[in-house]
């Protein structure tokens, strides 16, 4: 129980590592919570123009989650006890202790957390999201809609209970952490990357 309640504490340290933060000194760029969305995502670090940065921001923000996921599975750790630590690494990612609690907004980090569990998983809800994307051109949309349809793949893909209840917990977040976006898609002003 002990151990189990530190693996959870561990990755909501490991999950509040943000990497968009990191790129902007490594890459000597804009800090992204100064400008665009001030959201130290992938997709804001983009618009810095420094795609090498925006990689790096996408890579790490999701690898971190692979990477907690992946230990975890190989202790054997399932049901609650893996809910709770999928969790503890998106909120930590969300809700960063290193910088104010003012956080991202988890789409790279939900990723990584289902590439851990499921490639196939991962990669079909990639495809939702780049088929999206290519039609409306909207990140945000395309990242909600993506979320949205993880628990439903998951149930598809026969992964199970748990599965599905961390693909259903992580899409409510993500939709939580995306409430502005919706309100601007709704009014017409969200950014795109229409030419």
């Amino acid at each position: 129980m002990i151990n189990q309640i530190l693996f959870v504490a561990i990755a909501y340290f490991i999950g509040s590592l943000s990497f968009g933060i990191l790129a902007s000194k490594i890459f000597s760029i804009s800090d992204p919570r100064t400008m665009g969305s001030k959201n130290p995502g992938a997709t804001n670090v983009l618009r810095t123009g420094n795609k090498y940065a925006a990689i790096f921001t996408l890579l790490g923000d999701m690898l971190k989650a692979t990477l907690v996921v992946m230990v975890a599975l190989s202790y054997e750790i399932s049901g609650l006890p893996l809910i709770a630590l999928s969790l503890a690494v998106l909120l930590g990612h969300i809700f960063p202790i290193y910088h104010g609690f003012k956080g991202g907004k988890g789409v790279a980090t939900a990723l990584g957390i289902l590439l851990a569990i499921n490639w196939v998983l991962a990669l079909s809800v990639l495809f939702v999201w780049l088929l999206f994307f290519l039609i409306f051109r909207y990140s945000s949309l395309s990242a909600i809609i993506s979320s949205l349809a993880a628990p439903f793949i998951a149930y598809f893909l026969n992964q199970g209970q748990t599965i599905v209840i961390i693909a259903s917990l992580v899409a409510l977040l993500i939709v939580y952490r995306h409430q502005s976006n919706i309100n601007n898609l709704l009014h017409g002003k969200e950014a795109s990357f229409k030419k």
